[in-house]
């Protein structure tokens, strides 16, 4: 059995001694550290304009894995990363076209990175390693690394939605993004949805079929494509919210909350997030519900993002101030109805905020999947849990849809309503939601996910990895 070679825009590299943080770095390195592995992607470091290409990326050991870093130019940071990645596929890919930005120069660089990367990875794999790449920065890799020669088992997972082709095809280029996913062995997606997407270009763009085994020719390629949905760490982050009481920003925060209900939302700062559209049901809810005031308090934790980009940075103003109108208008001398932070929260400090939160308001416009909700459900206590107010148009609504109340984010009245009921929802109700959720989490947790995503990757007779998920089905 070879090496595991993993390639993602980003390296997570672990401090000495310590394993990296987070649960999909975790599983990963676990899967790694098993068999011996690279991780391969941009160390975060920047490199002088007229530096030459390197002739290898720099390492660093850790156990049998090897990080191996590359430094990037600012000229292909702006190109590829901030350019075509994000002001192009990002906003494409999360259903927004009118944010997307198409030029050639940032294609270029997008393609130029991609080059890189396959020049420095090609002379470290061994004809048996198989390689693993993540996500939207890296599409057109696998192409690469076949034009220089490799015949290895190559993977490929999206982290975010696939869009349908009415979205899609408004990218110049859509064909060669989806030949390049042609030149994968398997491609996974989050839900059925991004699957049956997929398919439906193939068919209406006459590129490609699903085959009787299950498998798709796709630019002459068979390959198997899979909804595989990441999971989180769920045992570990449950005991993590288990312990949180001992944390002194949880005391804190369980003092000052004394008499009243606390609702949470935990999002980077970026436009699929719909934080603007939560506080504004907030506030409905406040003015159609008297009762309430007073009485609950909604803690929106939304580290910055991209603060580089536009787009981001105005965002960032839009939601501080709507955040303090809303505050301005209801609050009292005793009682602030939404507290906006906008910096990082400790894992094992938001771990116990979550336990203690009576509603996880999770209610992006899009996203791929959303750990948030996951992370909601395995903190909450057994005996006593709260209730998850999710859109349906996260990936995780897919999963989560028998237990979670699912709302329609652009419905702010609607939201406002679910709100309302998720705070006088009774116990054996959310016991009953809270079971069905978390059971479904426990089972398929993130080493689930790299299980099954390799064991795909490496066993070519196409097998249905991924247990049926649920429909989704309206709030109730």
């Amino acid at each position: 059995m070879g090496r595991l070679i993993v390639v993602s825009n980003r390296v997570p590299v672990p401090k000495p001694g310590t394993p990296p943080a987070g649960g999909l770095a975790v599983a990963l390195s676990g899967a790694m550290q098993s068999r011996g592995g690279v991780w391969f992607g941009w160390s975060g470091d920047t490199a002088a304009a007229d530096a030459p290409e390197p002739a290898a990326p720099r390492t660093l050991k850790s156990g049998s894995v090897t990080y191996a870093l590359v430094d990037l130019k600012e000229r292909d940071l702006d190109d590829y990363y901030a350019g075509f990645s994000n002001r192009m596929l990002w906003p494409l890919f999360h259903y927004r076209m009118d944010l997307t930005e198409f030029t050639r120069v940032t294609l270029g660089g997008y393609y130029r990175v991609n080059g890189l990367f396959s020049r420095l990875i090609a002379p470290m794999a061994e004809p048996d390693d198989v390689i693993w790449v993540h996500d939207y920065h890296l599409i057109p890799l696998a192409a690469e690394l076949r034009a220089a020669g490799l015949r290895n088992r190559m993977g490929f997972f999206l982290h975010i939605p696939f869009p349908p082709p009415d979205i899609l095809t408004v990218l110049p280029n859509h064909a060669d993004i989806v030949r390049g996913l042609a030149a994968y062995d398997v491609v996974g997606f989050q839900t059925p949805l991004d699957v049956e997407n997929f398919e439906t270009y193939l068919r209406r763009e006459k590129v490609g079929r699903r085959m009787s085994d299950g498998r798709y020719v796709v630019h002459g390629r068979a390959i198997r494509v899979e909804a595989l949905p990441v999971g989180i760490e769920t045992q570990t982050f449950a005991e993590t919210a288990k312990a949180s009481e001992r944390n002194a920003l949880v005391r804190r925060m369980e003092e000052s909350m004394i008499g009243r209900r606390l609702i949470i939302g935990v999002d980077r700062l970026d436009y699929s997030k719909g934080i603007a559209e939560r506080i504004q049901a907030f506030e409905t809810f406040l003015t159609l519900d008297d009762h309430w005031r007073g009485k609950c308090t909604y803690l929106q934790i939304t580290p910055k993002s991209r603060s580089e980009v536009a787009e981001y940075a105005a965002m960032e103003r839009e939601v501080a101030e709507l955040a303090g109108r809303v505050n301005g208008k209801h609050a009292d001398l005793d009682w602030t109805p939404i507290r906006y932070v906008n910096r990082t929260i400790g894992r094992n400090a938001l771990a116990g905020l979550y336990r203690m939160a009576a509603v996880g308001l999770v209610t992006p416009l899009r996203d791929g999947m959303n750990l948030v909700a996951k992370e909601y459900v395995a903190a909450q206590d057994p005996e006593d849990p709260g209730v998850l107010l999710l859109s349906r148009f996260a990936g995780a609504a897919f999963e989560l849809a028998d237990g979670a109340m699912l709302t329609n984010p652009y419905d702010i009245d609607g939201t406002a309503g679910a709100l309302a009921r998720a705070l006088v929802m009774p116990l054996d109700e959310r016991l009953d939601r809270w079971r069905r959720m978390y059971e479904r989490i426990r089972v398929h947790d993130v080493a689930w996910w790299c299980r099954s995503f390799l064991e795909a990757l490496e066993n070519d007779a196409p097998k249905a990895a991924a247990a049926k998920l649920s429909p989704i089905k309206a709030a109730s």
